[in-house]
């Protein structure tokens, strides 16, 4: 089933922009032109009441007891004069007959407590405007009668309408074309972000360009742009790391082929025995190199999700010493610890545990393969300065100061046993780029009275 295609940024913020403003002037103008109506009414009503005022201050009760209109033909027509308007007028006595004027029709009368009262009818196939006017004269009360017709009025209404609201419609047209250009000004960028991206090869990790534009747009090309550099340095990582592998595990495979061609070629049993053993050395060998190779890829994954957590470092220390003490054992070298008594368990520290499990495997590894027979590890806590070290010491031959700056760069080999150069020159990088993880740095010193080789990071106390 197709979906429908998703509506237009631009159109929906211009119709969430224009919605409101369009019933925004909507009921502005209607209510603009209800208070004009109700205004333009009310001076037509008073012009119509001083009319019928007029009308009654001439009515005068005759000696006779009757009561007559005291107005010539000429002033009443006169009075009831106007250019625009029909204009009628009636005087009706208290039983409804007409005692002057012509006949209208029947409009209700005022209220008891009113003078006046206003009314529309039908008049000669016209609407006529009407107002009743009550007037006393003598003892009689007559009902006075205006009513013209209302063209003037409803042209003034249309005139209001033509002047007052299609003025405010034009500008309201304008004002949607100017926020549609301006809506469409500001997502341009946003546009050319799209094609920048829709465009752009697979491999291509470098930042987008984007002009400033609004703060949403810059937040968003720094949010792609991050994108881009945390992809950049994972695809690195990748590459690198085929690339270690590839170089790498070479040798110890071409080296294994080799001793098991010449074990098979060989008739001697103990002779293949001796190839056997050094197909196992090498095998292991390649295995470590591997893990090593793991670590370091994921030394720079850790780079890019990396979330410290508070940890106690005392058991992560004695978890260490139990995975390694078998193979120290076997080496006759004694393995240890030490600052793990009372109050040990008290240093915590912030940092990841895969991290700190990496950085001791690959120190005591390091020092089993190149050190003495003693082999310590160093928990030292100083709380006054706030921060705690973490220290791997053996008893070994040591180096020179020279030579130490040279051991935590990668592919950087130790020494030589057997003539066979020792490690693929891995280990010390690793902890040196997983201490920098952990915002320290690896330190290499001279071991207790010169001798050996210390390797130790300071950690901030959490």
């Amino acid at each position: 089933m197709n979906r429908p295609p998703a509506p237009s940024l631009r159109a929906r913020l211009w119709r969430h922009v224009m919605l409101p403003l369009a019933l925004s002037w909507l009921i502005g103008t209607v209510a603009t032109l209800g208070v004009a109506s109700h205004f333009t009414e009310r001076a037509f009503d008073r012009a119509l009441l001083d009319d019928a005022y007029a009308i009654a201050s001439h009515l005068q009760a005759q000696p006779d007891g009757t009561v007559a209109l005291q107005l010539s033909p000429g002033e009443l027509e006169a009075a009831l004069f106007d250019q625009a308007e029909f204009v009628h007028y009636a005087v009706l006595r208290p039983d409804g007959s007409t005692l002057t004027g012509t006949p209208l029709p029947a409009l209700r009368p005022p209220l008891p407590g009113q003078s006046f009262r206003y009314g529309n009818a039908l008049h000669d196939g016209r609407v006529v405007r009407g107002v009743v006017l009550r007037h006393e004269v003598g003892d009689q009360a007559l009902h006075v009668v205006m009513a013209h017709t209302t063209r003037v009025r409803n042209e003034l209404l249309h005139q209001l309408l033509l002047y007052g609201a299609l003025p405010l419609l034009l500008l309201l047209g304008l004002l949607a074309l100017a926020i549609w250009r301006s809506i469409s000004r500001d997502l341009a960028p946003l546009g050319r972000l799209q094609a920048t991206l829709a465009h752009r090869d697979a491999k291509d990790l470098t930042p987008v360009a984007i002009a400033p534009s609004t703060r949403e747009i810059e937040h968003l090309s720094h949010a792609v742009n991050d994108l881009f550099d945390r992809l950049g340095r994972s695809v690195h990582a990748q590459h690198e790391f085929a690339g270690n592998v590839a170089h790498e595990l070479r040798t110890p495979l071409a080296r294994i082929r080799a001793l098991a061609d010449y074990g098979l070629a060989h008739p001697d049993a103990a002779a293949t025995r001796e190839q056997l053993r050094q197909i196992a050395h090498s095998a292991e060998r390649a295995g470590r190199l591997v893990h090593q190779l793991l670590d370091l890829a994921r030394a720079d994954e850790a780079a890019l999700a990396l979330k410290p957590q508070r940890l106690a470092l005392a058991p992560l220390v004695g978890q260490a010493v139990l995975r390694h003490l078998d193979r120290a054992d076997a080496q006759g070298v004694d393995l240890g610890a030490r600052g793990l008594d009372d109050g040990a368990d008290e240093v915590h520290v912030m940092a990841d545990a895969v991290l700190i499990e990496g950085i001791l495997d690959n120190l005591i590894d390091n020092a089993l393969r190149h050190g003495g027979t003693t082999l310590t590890i160093e928990l030292d806590a100083d709380r006054a300065a706030g921060h705690c070290t973490l220290a791997v010491a053996d008893d070994g031959p040591g180096m020179d100061p020279a030579a130490r700056g040279e051991l935590v760069k990668r592919w950087s080999q130790g020494g030589e046993r057997n003539g066979e150069r020792v490690g693929a020159g891995l280990g010390l990088s690793i902890v040196a780029r997983y201490a920098q993880l952990l915002g320290s740095a690896l330190r290499l010193d001279a071991g207790e009275h010169g001798r050996g080789l210390r390797a130790s990071l300071r950690l901030p106390l959490a």
